[in-house]
């Protein structure tokens, strides 16, 4: 089985274009269903529904959450859709096997006030090593803060993902039409609109860029001096430093942003289609959660407000 989840990834990664989180995850939640079949001597051809369920009650025992049993079904279906298309097996039988009951989270936002506060921060009062990562002491004019500002400035003026933040390019800003081209799930192209204030950040960034990279070549906007590339996992690590500095208790992450993004359009009356549109989702039921958040706000106005609602 080994052999064919290679094939499988490089299946995800030449013909449908999947990102490298995707490609990452389901190679990983394989691996632990082929764990599992390896234990039990169960070949993954022959594999019946009988057994399957006997897996996913496996994980249950193992206290995996629904939304990690679910992530692992979603991964096998297309593992067994792929041996379908192959030829190497006639029918999905995890097609037919339910995900388990999940729980409706409400995405975690920011209120125009806390956003306002991590957008107004003073990056210029921390330091940074020699690998542009922050550290929590005072320091002056360093290069690196016009950057750091502009990345949070993009993620909760255009609500991209971090993934797609780190992979735009200074070909993608159109400066004219303040708009850029994003390379969303699947290779899917989008274009998202910025404000004056994000236009502001990146002619402040753009000179401190050419700075960082050291006389090295790079096409991405963001850029770091080691690889000339930040990693999403060195954003996080930044938005984490500045909501230490400001003693924000919450946990706030690049998503968080993404959701602060989607509610506040929604809270100004924006329409669902183009919140949908702009966010890159595929189906308007993804965005329709952001509803919730709305109406709850809704509600508490009017159990505030309305004399007749006690």
């Amino acid at each position: 089985m080994e052999k064919e989840i290679d094939l499988f990834i490089q299946y995800l990664s030449n013909e449908l274009n999947s990102s490298q989180n995707t490609i990452n995850s389901y190679k990983f939640e394989l691996e632990k269903y082929a764990s599992f079949l390896d234990t039990r001597k169960i070949n993954y051809l022959t594999i019946n529904k009988d057994q399957a369920r006997e897996y996913l009650k496996s994980l249950s025992l193992e206290k995996y959450k629904n939304t990690s049993i679910a992530k692992n079904l979603c991964a096998i279906r297309s593992f067994y859709h792929y041996l379908v298309v192959k030829g190497k097996m006639d029918k999905n039988i995890f097609r037919s096997i339910k995900n388990p009951k999940l729980e409706k989270k409400l995405p975690n936002f920011l209120t125009e006030e806390e956003i306002k506060k991590i957008l107004d921060f003073n990056a210029e009062k921390y330091n940074y090593n020699e690998e542009g990562f922050p550290v929590p002491y005072p320091y002056e004019n360093n290069l690196y803060t016009t950057r750091d500002l502009l990345i949070v400035e993009i993620l909760y003026d255009t609500g991209v993902r971090v993934h797609e933040l780190v992979n735009i390019k200074l070909a993608d800003i159109d400066y004219h039409n303040k708009s850029i081209r994003i390379l969303g799930k699947g290779s899917k192209e989008r274009i998202v609109y910025f404000g004056d204030y994000t236009l502001e950040r990146i002619n402040n960034y753009l000179p401190d860029r050419d700075i960082i990279l050291k006389n090295k070549k790079s096409p991405y906007l963001i850029v770091s001096t080691e690889s000339g590339k930040l990693t999403t996992r060195r954003i996080e690590e930044i938005l984490d430093m500045i909501v230490k500095h400001l003693e924000i208790k919450n946990k706030i992450t690049p998503h968080t942003l993404r959701h602060t993004f989607a509610t506040h359009l929604l809270n100004k009356e924006a329409d669902l289609r183009s919140v949908q549109e702009l966010l890159g989702h595929e189906s308007l039921s993804t965005t329709q959660i952001y509803t919730h958040v709305t109406n709850e706000r809704l509600r508490n106005i009017y159990d505030t407000c309305h004399p007749r609602s006690k």
